[in-house]
């Protein structure tokens, strides 16, 4: 991870929410911002990134929502 996006995630303390997306969503970002062109375009995708791992409810401009937790089965002998 680019030293000014850590540094951007502690700033704003959203290191566990990003590490909290899945690993293709923490991956897909960290591409997405290295592959924006000019300054104007690098920080306006790092805000977007930021705001979006605060509001918890989007990946890079679509809707999103984290996969409910997955029960663990029980045992038939369970009880």
């Amino acid at each position: 991870m680019p030293g000014h996006v850590r540094a951007a995630l502690d700033k704003r303390d959203l290191l566990e929410a990003f590490r909290a997306r899945p690993r293709y969503q923490q991956d897909d970002y960290l591409k997405w911002l290295a592959l924006a062109v000019g300054e104007a375009a690098k920080k306006a995708r790092l805000a977007q990134f930021l705001d979006e791992l605060a509001a918890g409810d989007k990946f890079k401009g679509e809707p999103w929502s984290p996969p409910p937790p997955v029960a663990r089965a029980t045992s038939p002998d369970a009880g």
